[in-house]
């Protein structure tokens, strides 16, 4: 059979424009399943044959004329170009389809809304993937930026036909939407991509979506869904404090007696979350919070809150959250946690006269990383998180990249997806539109005596002089386990006094992403803004593994003879670990504070931190780096207040506040 087949990309129909005797005999004869498919698919060619003969003019050697979708009336075209996304014909066959129309309007209320349909239906059945609704949206979004300036010009010469006054006229009139929505990132936070993600799905079904950017207040979301008059608030967030800033905002909406339903969404919530923490506050059958996965699932949710089933719906959402907070609370009381001093009696004891610390590193102090090109980091990109983003994921045994694109489902539309990023990929490396920059700090460090935290000391002179540079705070398991295992903190890691061991650290980041989205936004090209914080991401993750690997083997070279190959660094398989403040390792943000106070990172690499020390570009890492063999990646989970006042002590931290940054892994509910 045939092994390739080289297709132009633009003459493709979609699977649901196959003609349905076509698509069943082309099924029975790729995947053999009867003895005459071949004869049949023979019969369809002959068929096919005879009509093109049936085109010609007289009986002389005349070539057929191709078939092409460009050849379709101009509204089938742009349904055409909708379904599959193809945006290079948007603004000419609009201005077609314009000529053709009495109005604008028509055009997006026809067609347009027609094929937005189509794949709305289809993204709905699973029979498309959310990279082709993105591209669909760009086609949309780029017809109708076409039209507007006719429209508001028909609106305009209306108005003065019929006597009224045209300066009433509203420029910002969305009686024409199923719905109006509003996306905020909360207070602090900075990660957006998820968000656009779901704004665009939603505007694909016809949804009006207010996209009031990063970083919002409490009082700018509710300010903004009053002036907007939305039916419907969305909340988005990637790090923990945002999930505190969700809290306060459902507080605040049922203070003021807000009524739209409220959203959650993002990659540090999760349904649990929302329904013990978010949802007592707020939740009424009038008004619920619902927490969303992904963005497959947001049409389903706005429509249900909007529709007319919306009592049924969230009556079983309320029963679903009432039952999932009474199952979290009894899991609770049914488990043991250890007093703050018995799981310290239980650490991790490292022998470091059997496994003695690393070698000092060749230069401690503070190194600025500029000269690392987005060329350097390509072969350390993990590509699992990349499909991730874009929700496509393939079924076992193609789970990973790049078995993903052997995937029955999926693999199609993954492999088209990655060919365009490595395209994108590939341009912005030729035009340096992003770049790499960071910071590396190594520092002699010691344990405290009481063995939870971790001083640092600028030099050898320093630690012999009992002067540190500063002081890292660790936290401990405390939930008991059915072993022997031991309770685990960062700080057992590194040795106590007596020792010469060491602590390093490092903060990257990608810049440039901003003014891509700008640029990509101004060209109503979501496909490709998305694409560019994907990539972003991309690319600093792999810049920290890539630095991670130089600090080990050069900086500190505590490594020297490592040999992985990039596969192997993206199993981890080498020696030591670089866990991140905020991370199950060390929850706590707060952490970030001081590394970036003993790194520079804002004065050396341009890296700034929120108010809820979220990184600053949202394409930033930041990590410990942990050289003992026996160093091991674990997390916290649940601690007491026990604890909790004995590290807000050591931090010198009000205790209030230092129970807000630890709040979503309190074992208590905090006063």
């Amino acid at each position: 059979g045939m092994d390739v087949g080289i297709v132009n990309a633009h003459e493709m129909l979609a699977l649901s424009e196959v003609e349905p005797d076509i698509k069943l005999a082309a099924e029975k004869l790729v995947f053999n399943q009867t003895e005459d498919a071949t004869d049949i698919m023979l019969e369809l060619t002959k068929r096919e044959k005879a009509r093109l003969e049936a085109l010609k003019n007289g009986g002389g050697p005349v070539e057929a004329k191709k078939i092409s979708w460009r050849d379709l009336p101009v509204i089938k075209r742009l349904e055409h170009a909708l379904v599959n996304g193809i945006s290079q014909y948007a603004e000419i066959d609009a201005e077609e389809a314009r000529q053709e129309s009495e109005k604008a309007l028509h055009i997006i209320e026809g067609p347009l809304m027609d094929g937005m349909n189509i794949v709305g239906d289809l993204f709905g059945a699973g029979k498309m993937f959310l990279p082709q609704v993105i591209k669909s949206a760009r086609v949309m979004k780029k017809a109708v930026a076409y039209l507007i300036p006719f429209m508001e010009k028909e609106k305009l010469e209306k108005m003065i036909a019929e006597g009224k006054d045209p300066n009433d006229f509203d420029q910002n009139d969305d009686s024409n939407f199923a719905g109006k929505v509003l996306m905020a990132t909360v207070k602090g936070d900075v990660h957006d991509i998820g968000k656009n993600i779901v704004a665009v799905v939603l505007g694909c079904n016809n949804y009006k979506v207010y996209d009031i950017g990063v970083m919002c207040s409490c009082e700018k979301i509710l300010e903004k869904a009053l002036e907007y008059n939305v039916d419907v608030i969305g909340l988005s967030g990637l790090i923990t404090p945002s999930l505190d800033e969700m809290v306060v905002v459902a507080k605040e909406m049922s203070k003021r007696g807000f009524k739209q339903p409220l959203l959650i969404g993002g990659a540090t919530t999760s349904k649990m979350h929302t329904a013990v923490k978010v949802s007592p506050n707020y939740f009424t059958v009038e008004h619920p919070v619902i927490h969303v996965l992904d963005a497959s699932r947001s049409v389903t949710v706005v429509s249900s809150l909007l529709g007319d089933n919306k009592t049924e719906y969230t009556t079983d959402i309320m029963e679903e959250y009432d039952e999932m907070r009474e199952d979290y609370y009894a899991g609770l009381a049914d488990r043991y946690f250890l007093t703050f001093d018995q799981a310290k009696e239980q650490k991790f004891a490292i022998d470091f006269d059997a496994i003695p610390p690393a070698p000092a590193p060749t230069k401690l102090g503070v190194t600025v990383i500029d000269d690392v090109t987005l060329e350097d980091v390509v072969p350390y990109i993990d590509w699992n998180p990349f499909f991730q983003t874009w929700e496509l994921r393939g079924r076992y045994p193609n789970r990973g990249y790049p078995k993903i694109f052997d995937d029955e489902a999926v693999g199609g539309e993954a492999k088209k997806l990655f060919n365009d990023a490595i395209a994108l990929m590939k341009e912005i490396i030729a035009n340096k539109s992003m770049n790499l920059k960071g910071v590396v700090g190594l520092f002699a460090a010691n344990r405290t005596d009481e063995g939870e935290d971790v001083l640092l000391y600028a030099s050898e002179e320093d630690r012999e002089a009992g002067k540190p540079l500063d002081r890292f705070c660790m936290l401990r398991q405390q939930a008991e386990k059915e072993s022997d295992d031991p309770y685990l903190s960062q700080s057992d890691f590194v040795a106590p006094a007596g020792y010469k061991d060491h602590l390093g650290m490092f903060a990257v980041s990608c810049f440039g992403c901003d003014a891509l989205v700008d640029k990509y936004e101004s060209e109503q090209d979501d496909y490709n803004k998305i694409m560019s914080q994907a990539l972003a991401d991309r690319f600093v993750e792999a810049f920290a593994e890539y630095l991670h690997r130089v600090i080990r083997t050069d900086m500190w070279g505590y490594a020297k003879d490592e040999s992985l190959d990039e596969e192997d660094l993206l199993k981890i398989k080498y020696v030591g670990i670089r866990p991140a403040p905020g991370y199950p390792s060390q929850p706590d943000h707060t952490e970030k504070s001081n590394m970036w106070n003993v790194l520079k990172a804002e004065e050396l690499a341009g890296i700034h931190l929120s108010e809820s020390l979220s990184m600053m570009p949202a394409a930033s890492v930041s990590a410990l780096v942990f050289a003992h063999p026996e160093s091991c990646y674990f997390a916290v989970g649940q601690v007491g207040k026990d604890q909790v006042e004995s590290y807000a002590g050591r931090k010198e931290m009000d205790l209030p506040l230092c129970e807000r940054w630890l709040s979503p892994i309190l074992n208590y509910e905090r006063d």
